[in-house]
């Protein structure tokens, strides 16, 4: 990962850069690979309110760029803070990231099967699967179809879940 260090009308402390380096090895050891290049920009302000400098953490990671901005008087404890917030960040990029590939599971397959038996009134049917299984289904698992729209021998595509009896479809859609 690359680092850059900048100071912006101040002049760059020793104990600022060892800190930056801590800091740095931290998100180095939780999000090796994520982290393409890190940016540390400290500025000394002439804003009385909030403090006599600003921080700003610059990450740059695939597709995307997270920015980290804190205003206050004592520069370790912003950086401390501001690679804080950073961390969370990233920890929640990831976490988006994993969820957007997530594997396929067997129920997330398309089946094809035929309706053997409707009860309506009961809010249920059965699909008979392509290898001759009975699979069980709820009228809350149909996706572009009502109950009183399907016959029986109407060809459905499904997903297959193991239900508390059995095989059991988590979904189904019309194949007509």
């Amino acid at each position: 990962m690359e680092l850059k260090i900048e100071a912006r009308n101040v002049e760059l402390r020793k104990g600022w850069q060892t800190k930056i380096e801590e800091e740095k090895n931290k998100v180095i050891r939780h999000y090796a690979g994520i982290v393409l290049h890190l940016r540390v920009c400290i500025e000394a302000t002439s804003h009385h309110k909030e403090g006599g400098f600003e921080i700003k953490v610059v990450a740059t990671i695939p597709n995307d760029t997270v920015v980290v901005a804190r205003k206050g008087e004592a520069v370790r404890a912003l950086l401390t803070e501001a690679f804080d917030v950073l961390a969370l960040q990233l920890k929640e990029k990831a976490r988006k990231k994993r969820k957007n590939i997530k594997t396929p599971a067997a129920a997330d397959v398309d089946k094809v099967g035929i309706i053997r038996k409707l009860s309506p009134f009961e809010s249920y049917g059965f699909i008979t699967s392509v290898d001759n299984r009975d699979i069980y289904f709820h009228e809350n698992a149909l996706k572009n179809v009502n109950m009183e729209e399907l016959t029986e021998g109407d060809s459905v595509f499904y997903g297959e879940t193991v239900g508390d009896k059995g095989p059991q479809a988590s979904w189904v859609r019309s194949a007509n």
